[in-house]
C-alpha cells in the first residue's frame, strides 16, 4: 500500500519516542542530524514508517557537525533504544546534508552515523529528501531547519539547483531571546509554545523577511509555481502568509514539517 506524503508524515510522527507501529523483515535508516534536533526515522522495505527517535541536541552548528564525541553518543544511544525496542540490529541507514556541503563536512556527517554502528548507504541533500516524501515534481523545496535554509528547485522531477543559507529556527529564537532579554533555552521553550505565536509575529517578522529574501534570491530565473516549506521552523505562524505575499507564489506547508526530511532521508537509504 503506498500512502501519500501527508499520512506518511502523520504515520511517523506517531510513533516518534514511542513504541515501534510494528515488526519488518527488513529495516531502512534515515538519519537527520540538525542544529536543533537529532531525529532517527525506521521505514520498512516498503517505505512505511516504523518508529523514530527524536532528541534535542546541539552538536551541529549552521549544517555542520561540530561536536563528533557529543553527536556519535546521542545517536548511538537513540539507535540502541531503537535496536531494543524493535528486537533487532539496525544497519542500514541513509543520512544528509545541506546543499552545496563540502566532502569533508558531508564525510563528517557520515563518520557520526557510521560511528553509531550503522552502515550509510547513501547521503542525500536535505530538501530533495523532503521532496521524495512530498512527491513534488515541479516546485521548489524549502527547508528551514534549525541553522540554515536549504533551497531545491524542482523540474519533471529532477532536481535543477541547491542552496544553502546560515539563517533558521535558532535565529529566531536568537531574535526573542535578544527581544526580552532572557537566556536562549527559555527564549525557544517561548517560541515553540502555540499559545504565544501570534504576538511574536511582529518581533519574528524581519527574520521571516530575512528567509523569504533568501528564497526569492535563489528561486529567480526558474518557474516555481509552488514553494513547498518543511523543518521546524516553517511552523511559524505568519511565516507562510509573508512568503506568499512577498513573492506571489503559493506556499504550502504540511501538517508536520519537522518530520519530512527525516522520513525523506530514511526513504533515500536504498
Amino acid at each position: 500500500m503506498n500512502l501519500t506524503g501527508e499520512k506518511l508524515c502523520e504515520k511517523f510522527a506517531s510513533c516518534v519516542n514511542s513504541r515501534p507501529l510494528k515488526r519488518a523483515a527488513r529495516y531502512r535508516v534515515g538519519v537527520d542530524l540538525g542544529t536543533a534536533n537529532v531525529v532517527v526515522a525506521v521505514v520498512d522495505e516498503d517505505g512505511e514508517p516504523v518508529a523514530g527517535k527524536l532528541k534535542k541536541a546541539q552538536v551541529v552548528r549552521d549544517g555542520l557537525v561540530v561536536d563528533f564525541v557529543g553527536a556519535r553518543d546521542i545517536l548511538t544511544k537513540m539507535i540502541q533504544e531503537l535496536c531494543d525496542e524493535l528486537g533487532e540490529e539496525l544497519v542500514d541507514a541513509a543520512c544528509a546534508v545541506p546543499p552545496g556541503t563540502g566532502m569533508a563536512d558531508s564525510k563528517a556527517t557520515m563518520y557520526v552515523v557510521e560511528a553509531s554502528g550503522l552502515e550509510v548507504r547513501n547521503i542525500v541533500d536535505e530538501p530533495s529528501a523532503a521532496a521524495k516524501v512530498l512527491g513534488i515534481t515541479n516546485g521548489a523545496v524549502v527547508d528551514i531547519g534549525g541553522g540554515t535554509t536549504g533551497i531545491s528547485v524542482l523540474r519533471e522531477g529532477k532536481v535543477v539547483y541547491t542552496a544553502d543559507e546560515p539563517t533558521g529556527g535558532t535565529h529566531f529564537t536568537l531574535v526573542l531571546a535578544g527581544h526580552f532579554n532572557l537566556p536562549f533555552d527559555e527564549a525557544e521553550n517561548i517560541k515553540l509554545d502555540e499559545k504565544n505565536q501570534k504576538r511574536l509575529f511582529p518581533i519574528l517578522k524581519p527574520t521571516m523577511e530575512k528567509v523569504t529574501d533568501i528564497t526569492k534570491r535563489h528561486i529567480q530565473g526558474f518557474d516555481v509555481g509552488t514553494i513547498y516549506l518543511v523543518g521546524g521552523a516553517s511552523a511559524l505562524y505568519g511565516l507562510k502568509d509573508v512568503m506568499s505575499n512577498v513573492l506571489g507564489i503559493e506556499v504550502v506547508v504540511p501538517q508536520y514539517p519537522l518530520y519530512v526530511t527525516p522520513l525523506g532521508i530514511a526513504l533515500s537509504c536504498p
